[in-house]
Protein backbone atom coordinates (compact mmCIF):
# COMPACT_ATOMS: atom_id res chain seq x y z
CA UNK A 1 0.00 0.00 0.00
CA UNK A 2 1.37 3.48 -1.10
CA UNK A 3 1.98 6.30 1.62
CA UNK A 4 -1.50 7.47 3.08
CA UNK A 5 -2.11 10.96 2.38
CA UNK A 6 -3.25 12.45 5.49
CA UNK A 7 -4.97 15.77 6.37
CA UNK A 8 -4.96 17.81 9.83
CA UNK A 9 -7.60 20.23 9.71
CA UNK A 10 -7.51 22.30 13.18
CA UNK A 11 -8.64 26.03 14.23
CA UNK A 12 -7.67 28.58 17.41
CA UNK A 13 -4.14 27.66 18.09
CA UNK A 14 -3.28 24.61 16.24
CA UNK A 15 -3.11 22.31 19.38
CA UNK A 16 -5.16 19.33 18.33
CA UNK A 17 -3.23 19.28 15.00
CA UNK A 18 0.11 20.01 16.14
CA UNK A 19 0.00 16.97 18.59
CA UNK A 20 -1.72 14.89 16.03
CA UNK A 21 1.03 15.28 13.82
CA UNK A 22 3.61 15.24 16.04
CA UNK A 23 2.84 11.79 17.39
CA UNK A 24 1.60 10.64 13.99
CA UNK A 25 5.71 11.20 13.03
CA UNK A 26 6.90 9.62 16.13
CA UNK A 27 5.42 6.07 15.21
CA UNK A 28 6.65 6.74 11.87
CA UNK A 29 3.17 6.42 10.04
CA UNK A 30 4.65 6.29 6.26
CA UNK A 31 1.83 8.88 4.98
CA UNK A 32 2.24 12.54 3.50
CA UNK A 33 1.10 15.01 5.90
CA UNK A 34 -1.15 17.98 4.34
CA UNK A 35 -2.24 20.79 7.40
CA UNK A 36 -5.28 22.79 7.16
CA UNK A 37 -5.34 25.85 9.65
CA UNK A 38 -8.65 27.86 10.41
CA UNK A 39 -5.93 30.95 10.94
CA UNK A 40 -2.29 31.46 10.03
CA UNK A 41 -1.50 30.46 13.89
CA UNK A 42 -2.97 26.85 13.54
CA UNK A 43 -1.34 26.26 9.97
CA UNK A 44 2.04 27.87 12.00
CA UNK A 45 1.72 25.42 14.80
CA UNK A 46 0.73 22.00 12.78
CA UNK A 47 3.67 22.96 9.73
CA UNK A 48 6.36 23.49 12.78
CA UNK A 49 4.97 19.84 14.17
CA UNK A 50 6.16 18.33 11.00
CA UNK A 51 3.20 18.62 8.67
CA UNK A 52 4.90 17.51 4.52
CA UNK A 53 2.89 21.69 3.29
CA UNK A 54 -0.24 23.29 4.90
CA UNK A 55 -2.67 26.42 4.20
CA UNK A 56 -5.06 28.35 5.86
CA UNK A 57 -8.76 28.75 5.49
CA UNK A 58 -12.34 27.66 3.60
CA UNK A 59 -10.72 27.31 0.15
CA UNK A 60 -7.94 25.42 1.39
CA UNK A 61 -10.35 22.90 3.11
CA UNK A 62 -12.09 22.83 -0.06
CA UNK A 63 -9.40 22.20 -2.20
CA UNK A 64 -7.33 19.67 0.22
CA UNK A 65 -10.48 17.08 1.16
CA UNK A 66 -10.77 16.18 -2.04
CA UNK A 67 -6.83 14.44 -1.61
CA UNK A 68 -6.91 12.89 1.25
CA UNK A 69 -7.34 9.50 2.25
CA UNK A 70 -8.14 10.18 5.86
CA UNK A 71 -8.84 13.48 7.51
CA UNK A 72 -7.79 14.46 11.09
CA UNK A 73 -8.88 16.85 13.84
CA UNK A 74 -11.20 17.54 16.88
CA UNK A 75 -15.23 17.06 15.96
CA UNK A 76 -15.60 20.44 15.42
CA UNK A 77 -14.23 20.57 12.10
CA UNK A 78 -17.49 18.74 10.94
CA UNK A 79 -20.10 21.15 13.17
CA UNK A 80 -20.73 24.20 11.26
CA UNK A 81 -19.44 27.42 13.37
CA UNK A 82 -17.33 25.80 16.17
CA UNK A 83 -13.90 26.18 16.94
CA UNK A 84 -15.61 29.54 18.16
CA UNK A 85 -17.13 30.32 14.25
CA UNK A 86 -14.23 29.39 12.76
CA UNK A 87 -15.65 26.46 11.01
CA UNK A 88 -17.05 28.25 8.12
CA UNK A 89 -20.43 26.03 7.03
CA UNK A 90 -18.96 25.40 3.67
CA UNK A 91 -15.99 23.67 5.49
CA UNK A 92 -17.92 21.52 7.37
CA UNK A 93 -19.72 20.47 4.51
CA UNK A 94 -16.58 19.46 2.70
CA UNK A 95 -15.09 17.55 5.76
CA UNK A 96 -18.28 15.33 6.34
CA UNK A 97 -19.50 15.30 2.31
CA UNK A 98 -15.75 13.97 1.47
CA UNK A 99 -15.12 10.37 0.73
CA UNK A 100 -11.88 9.99 3.02
CA UNK A 101 -12.09 8.42 6.42
CA UNK A 102 -12.49 10.87 8.98
CA UNK A 103 -10.76 10.59 12.85
CA UNK A 104 -12.28 12.98 14.84
CA UNK A 105 -11.13 13.27 18.54
CA UNK A 106 -14.10 13.96 20.35
CA UNK A 107 -13.13 17.40 22.13
CA UNK A 108 -15.86 18.65 24.48
CA UNK A 109 -15.73 21.70 23.67
CA UNK A 110 -17.82 24.75 22.11
CA UNK A 111 -21.16 23.47 23.13
CA UNK A 112 -20.73 20.41 21.43
CA UNK A 113 -21.04 17.33 23.82
CA UNK A 114 -20.14 13.98 22.44
CA UNK A 115 -22.67 11.66 24.49
CA UNK A 116 -21.25 8.57 25.96
CA UNK A 117 -17.74 9.94 25.52
CA UNK A 118 -15.94 10.60 28.94
CA UNK A 119 -13.89 13.82 28.89
CA UNK A 120 -11.19 12.21 27.87
CA UNK A 121 -7.55 14.51 28.12
CA UNK A 122 -5.64 15.07 24.60
CA UNK A 123 -3.11 12.84 25.02
CA UNK A 124 -4.93 9.47 25.60
CA UNK A 125 -7.22 10.66 22.32
CA UNK A 126 -4.07 11.58 20.18
CA UNK A 127 -2.57 7.89 21.02
CA UNK A 128 -5.89 6.44 19.86
CA UNK A 129 -5.91 8.13 16.68
CA UNK A 130 -2.42 6.88 15.80
CA UNK A 131 -3.71 3.56 16.76
CA UNK A 132 -6.57 3.76 13.84
CA UNK A 133 -4.44 5.53 11.53
CA UNK A 134 -1.37 2.68 12.26
CA UNK A 135 -4.47 -0.28 11.37
CA UNK A 136 -5.52 1.90 8.08
CA UNK A 137 -2.21 1.81 7.00
CA UNK A 138 -1.67 -2.04 7.45
CA UNK A 139 -4.64 -2.19 4.89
Amino acid sequence: MSALRLLVIDGQGGGIGKQLIEAVRNAQIPCEITCVGANTAATAAMLKAGADQGATGENAVMVCVKNADVIAGPVGIAIADSLLGEITPKMALAVGQCTAKKLLLPVNHCNNWIVGVGDLNLRTLTCEAVRMLESLTKG
